[in-house]
């Protein structure tokens, strides 16, 4: 478990752990929209009577509201009391932290950008899981798949199935799986495509192609899926088996002989309709519907939103879409998974609901009333997904765990269909929240084997319920929900790895990659809590951790009934699946989406390098102008008459020297109406030059700094909700500094590469490293000839040292934004560049 930082003082009004070892306050770390429901929970290991709590500035350390009357929720397994703290109607942005009785919670920002880039992080993980190529290992594996078993005619041929992603830890394929990971991004992209950046080409690997990460991923996933549909009527369930479990090793080591050689292939499972022997087992496979249904739906949906991009391979896979789904009228069932050593499997037995899902995506394709029909019966066999309500349920036995074709048909033209599957959606929400009452965290979810997956499918149920309908019944349930996966749970965690990167998460989940050292599952949805009685009956399961890192057991938090553990052994709790890690993105990206019509911004077109802002959006012809300065003020007049000039506004970020030594510079930059912010207090060297992974700084000592810097400015009349963007010190950074940045409600920026604007600094000692002004223009200059200046953040220094004569400011601004005015560039004021409209947003 990555630990927090160790407490920093009141007087600084940063609280990371409870003050007090038996009273604890868990939160969403992600953070809060301003507009959104916002609840807390207490919990005390001794009996502990709340009256009231209270939210307070952590910048400043004034309590802001103080809430009376919180919500008993009696006990909940070692806690002998907890409380429900809901402080939903402050809607101020800014970063606070909450306290009650002797504690006091991990600060979090509310604000618009929360979610922000949260649903194309998910996306880490679905690279890092390819088959064929993987882009995270720069590497190939299982090139050899497959050769097919179970068919009457074609078994031990051999069949192109390369691709696709890996299940989870195991190299494992399904369709049964990877068919509702790629629908669920589908359903994410088709409903909130402008929450979705372009920083990965279609290999994944880390360049921009003019194509939505997403639906790189998504293309991914169907050439592999179009191949285990290599013909009408012959479809393919599964690549390899149980026998992959044989130690942990990475991907392009695999060297496992199923029959064929070491490495050399790998069994593809016909959908034989029939039930299939594995080992001393027999699976309860009685038809092909269920997997019929999920080729159906996924070549349908795949057909449009593909259509923009591919347009050849859309047609391909819409063309297969009715025979696909014919097969399964053919031969109703369900087609379980098949194993070789072991009793797991995907014990799926429901098959309607897939059907009715492939009807659905055949209608709205094709507009045949005779689809519809069918959905409709099929949505009938089965109006309640079954786990929902249920106490207990086998292996992924209800599968997918929400059932989008009910959402369909709640959602077509015909006010009696309408209502009918409204109903049934309310329904299973319903039946979830009346075991949810009983919880303190409002979780009403079964504790089976990857039950985070089950609260995933939960929310994505009750939001499209709440836009659906409008009614907010169930909306604090699905608040709860959400922050169950981001910390408001008993054990205090995120469920994803490394979101937020500044909080508590899985630091030892099951990997293999972690296991060679290679690397974490960045972006990974793991397991979640499972019963007690699950956890104490499964084989090889236990508490150890990476070498020299003990699995945290959190012991202390266990409730009575079920267990989680960030273990690296615990392949029960803290595994990440593919197929839960992608049925998030839509709730993340409809997040961002609700934050940016909160802050009346569209969609987030800026660039970003771990973290920062690096360039505005590349599609608009505008420049912003920045200006940092740490000691030295000597370009003050000139950069300031030539801004006012021109009618450019810009900004400006100093060190709190700065501020101390030029308070009548910042005043005057204020009075002409410039963006006035932080380049840190004391401008610390963060990371050594030869090494940005690593660090020269704890982030106790960063937020300090930044805490001093804010204070500074505070007294120049800059409030920190003003600025809510810094400009690092030696304009140098990493992933870690821009995440606790991001917890305290700061952005990290950095001016755009390429054009060397930031080079005025240097002085002709420096030899070749020195950049004269004319050589600084040209510059910029030949860039904007050869790719253009759009979005650029373009950095000039307020001041240079004395040896260096040759100022960019008195002999070449004032040209260069002539020059660029004539070439039709507007100079855009940053924080609207960027998308940040402080009155609203941060």
């Amino acid at each position: 478990m990555k630990r927090y930082y160790r407490l920093l003082t009141l007087i600084f009004a940063f609280a990371a752990l409870p003050c007090k070892a038996d009273e604890w306050i868990r939160i969403n770390q992600l953070g809060y929209l301003p507009q959104s429901i916002k609840v807390a929970v207490f919990m005390s290991e001794t009996k502990t009577d709340v009256q009231e709590y209270a939210l307070v500035d952590a910048f400043t350390g004034k309590t802001v509201r103080t809430f009376t009357s919180p919500k008993a929720t009696g006990q909940s397994g070692s806690m002998s009391s907890t409380y429900r703290l809901d402080f939903s109607n402050f809607q101020e942005p800014g970063t606070y932290y909450l306290k009650a009785g002797k504690a006091v919670s991990p600060r979090f920002p509310i604000n618009a950008q929360v979610y922000n880039g949260t649903a194309d992080f998910l996306l880490n993980y679905m690279r890092q899981q390819r088959c064929g190529y993987n882009p995270f290992l720069k590497d190939s594996c299982h090139v050899h798949d497959g050769y097919i078993v179970y068919h009457p005619t074609k078994t031990r041929q051999h069949i192109d199935v390369r691709g696709g992603w890996h299940d989870a830890t195991d190299y494992l394929q399904y369709t049964t799986t990877s068919a509702n990971a790629i629908y669920q991004m589908m359903f994410a992209y088709q409903e909130t495509p402008e929450a979705f950046g372009d920083a990965y080409n279609a290999a994944g690997l880390p360049e921009a192609n003019g194509i939505p990460d997403i639906v790189d991923e998504i293309k991914w996933g169907l050439d592999w899926l179009n191949r285990m549909n290599p013909a009408a009527g012959e479809l393919y369930n599964q690549i390899a088996d149980d026998r992959d479990h044989a130690g942990m090793r990475l991907p392009n080591k695999d060297e496992v002989d199923y029959g064929y050689g070491p490495g050399k292939g790998r069994p593809v499972y016909f959908c034989s309709g029939e039930p299939q022997v594995r080992g001393k087992f027999t699976n309860a496979t009685t038809g092909v519907a269920s997997t019929a249904g999920k080729f159906a739906a996924c070549f349908a949906l795949g057909a449009r939103i593909l259509k923009e991009f591919y347009p050849e391979f859309a047609a391909e896979i819409g063309e297969k879409a009715d025979a696909a789904y014919q097969e399964g009228v053919k031969k109703p069932g369900t087609c379980q998974t098949a194993s070789v050593k072991s009793p797991y499997i995907y014990e799926e037995d429901n098959w309607t609901d897939d059907m009715e899902l492939g009807a659905m995506e055949l209608y709205n394709a094709t507009g045949k009333p005779e689809y519809l029909s069918q959905a409709l019966e099929y949505g009938r066999r089965e109006p309640v997904t079954p786990w929902m309500g249920a106490d207990s349920a086998r292996h992924y036995q209800w599968y997918p765990f929400m059932n989008m074709g009910h959402y369909h048909l709640a959602t077509v033209n015909n006010p009696r269909i309408s209502k009918e599957f409204i109903r049934n959606m309310r329904t299973g929400i319903e039946r979830t929240y009346e075991k949810a009452v009983e919880s303190p965290f409002l979780h009403g979810i079964p504790y089976i084997w990857c039950s985070n997956n089950l609260t995933t499918a939960m929310l994505t149920q009750c939001r499209l319920y709440r836009e659906t309908t409008g009614d907010e019944t169930y909306a604090e349930m699905e608040a709860a929900l959400r922050d169950w996966l981001f910390g408001c749970n008993p054990w205090g965690t995120s469920m994803i790895v490394e979101l937020p990167l500044y909080g508590d998460y899985p630091s030892q989940p099951h990997s293999s990659l972690l296991n060679a050292g290679v690397g974490n599952t960045t972006g990974g949805l793991v397991d979640g809590p499972v019963y007690r009685s699950i956890f104490e009956g499964l084989r090889g399961v236990n508490m150890t951790g990476i070498p020299g890192t003990p699995g945290q057991d959190y012991e202390r938090f266990q409730p009575e009934l079920m267990v989680y553990h960030d273990a690296l052994h615990d392949y029960s709790t803290n595994e990440p699946t593919m197929d839960g890690t992608a049925c998030l993105t839509y709730y993340l990206s409809a997040m961002q989406k609700e934050g940016m019509k909160q802050a009346g911004a569209s969609a987030d077109k800026n660039v970003y390098v771990n973290g920062g802002i690096v360039r505005t959006d590349p599609s608009k012809k505008q420049i912003s102008l920045v200006f940092t300065a740490a000691d030295k003020a000597d370009g003050a007049d000139a950069i300031i008459s030539t801004l006012k000039r021109h009618g450019i506004k810009g900004s400006f970020f100093f060190t709190g020297e700065f501020y101390e030594l030029y308070p009548e510079i910042v005043k005057r930059l204020l009075d002409e109406g410039h963006l006035v912010g932080s380049h840190s207090y004391g401008h610390l060297l963060y990371m050594p030059w030869e090494n940005r992974d690593s660090l020269l700084v704890t982030r106790e000592e960063f937020e300090k700094d930044m805490l001093k810097s804010y204070e500074t400015m505070r007294k120049a009349g800059i409030e920190y909700k003003d600025t809510p963007i810094y400009i690092p010190p030696y304009e140098y950074y990493n992933k870690e500094i821009a995440a606790w940045a991001k917890n305290m409600g700061i952005q990290v920026v950095n001016y755009t590469p390429g054009t060397m604007s930031n080079a005025d600094y240097t002085t002709p000692d420096m030899g070749q490293k020195y950049r004269s002004s004319k050589f600084i223009y040209n510059k910029i200059m030949e860039v904007e000839k050869k790719e253009g200046l759009n979005g650029h953040l373009m950095l000039i220094h307020f001041g240079t040292d004395n040896r260096r004569t040759d100022k960019f400011y008195n002999s070449y601004l004032d040209k260069l934004i002539k020059t660029l005015k004539r070439k039709g560039y507007a100079f855009t004021p940053i924080l609207e560049a960027i998308g940040i409209k402080t009155n609203s947003a941060l």
